[in-house]
């Protein structure tokens, strides 16, 4: 496809989108800006866009494609600045949020202007951050949602995949409701339980000092999202309040149930309810990226030497194998530890798995 791109927000998200459309669609010229005039910069100069920009106004009025790669408050605000400027009849906007009814609402000022908007959801992360964190693969395999309003043209909404081409991602179209209750299920319900969950634990602490201690593994594994950025957060569960208030009655009803069995000592019903829950979550799939970015862990058997996590980094290395993560569960003189190495993409796991065993007699395990 040939034409202007402009991207606004240049961090993750918008950086790897940038680095999708110029590689899909050599002939367009991609146009980026963000309020940070040093990532703008820092995007230029690393070939991720073709030119960066200090006005929002002066490019958005040349654009064919107009990306709002923002959090989502950001990007409602966005929306109504870009209906201030005369846009290309027949341009697309869209957007990157996590919430899409807000957006897709406020979008409706741009349809009038004979703008279309189409809201989006990359459902792809990382554990970085910025545009330098940006990368081609990012969304490859992963799930794309679009939220066109009824009456998108199917011609716009291909136009719009057309020019995403280049993430490899998997394109789903549903409305912007049903968008926001899904994710709310599956990601910004998580979340929350699992701020609770911290909290719960910090609050356990102040009767029994041990609980800090030995919320290290397991614990800390299953609460690794709380660790998201708060303002986004912030952002996302006001957006979707009304999702997450029916999704929090149904919590306490659920979590009333459980007591209900524990009240009763009802052994086979609690026996049960673990079963039905191991037998869904065990039948979810795989390889598939879902919602919430993965971690795809490889558990080393390492002796307790000097050295030795220098080693096993240095012959992942020497493969340009990239390592999200690394931490030590346990170890002690004499006694085998294990080193956990986390990484982006479960072909990373496999490669550094077959890389340490032709290079060591360590024992790995996924899980």
């Amino acid at each position: 496809m040939t034409g202007r791109v402009f991207i606004i927000g240049l961090g993750l998200i918008g950086g790897s989108l940038a680095l999708c459309i110029k590689s899909e669609h050599q002939k367009c010229t991609v146009v980026g800006y963000d309020q940070d005039p040093e990532q703008a910069r820092l995007a230029k100069m690393l070939g991720i866009i073709d030119m960066a920009t200090e006005s929002i106004e002066e490019e958005a009025c040349k654009a064919d494609l107009i990306v709002i790669a923002t959090p989502v408050a950001a990007a409602v605000k966005m929306v109504h600045a870009l209906s201030c400027v005369p846009l290309k009849k027949g341009a697309i906007v869209t957007d990157t949020g996590s919430t899409k009814q807000t957006v897709s609402r406020h979008g409706a000022m741009l349809r009038e202007m004979g703008v279309e908007f189409i809201g989006g959801h990359p459902m792809a992360g990382s554990h970085k951050s910025g545009v330098t964190a940006a990368k081609k693969i990012l969304f490859e395999n992963a799930y794309y949602l679009l939220t066109p309003e009824q009456g998108t043209q199917s011609a716009v909404l291909e136009q719009l995949k057309g020019w995403l081409a280049g993430t490899k991602a998997k394109f789903l179209t549903v409305l912007p409701e049903e968008h926001d209750y899904m994710t709310g299920v599956i990601s910004h319900f998580p979340h929350l339980v699992a701020a609770s969950l911290v909290h719960q634990a910090a609050a356990a602490e102040k009767d029994s000092e041990m609980v800090g201690r030995l919320a290290a593994g397991g614990f800390r594994d299953i609460t690794r999202i709380a660790s998201g950025s708060p303002e986004m957060w912030k952002d996302i569960l006001v957006d979707n309040r009304d999702v997450m208030l029916q999704l929090l009655e149904g919590w306490q009803s659920e979590m009333n149930r459980v007591a209900g069995l524990l009240h009763s000592s009802d052994a086979d019903s609690i026996r049960n309810y673990f079963d039905q829950a191991k037998r869904y979550r065990d039948g979810l799939p795989t390889s598939e990226k879902g919602a919430i970015p993965s971690f795809y862990d490889l558990f080393v058997d390492v002796p307790d030497y000097p050295g030795v996590i220098s080693e096993i980094t240095g012959f992942l290395a020497k493969e340009n194998i990239s390592i999200v993560n690394i931490r030590i569960i346990e170890t002690r003189e004499e006694v085998y530890g294990v080193l956990v190495i986390s990484f982006q993409t479960e072909e990373d796991r496999l490669c550094a798995q077959e890389c340490l065993s032709r290079h060591t007699d360590y024992e790995t395990s996924v899980g």
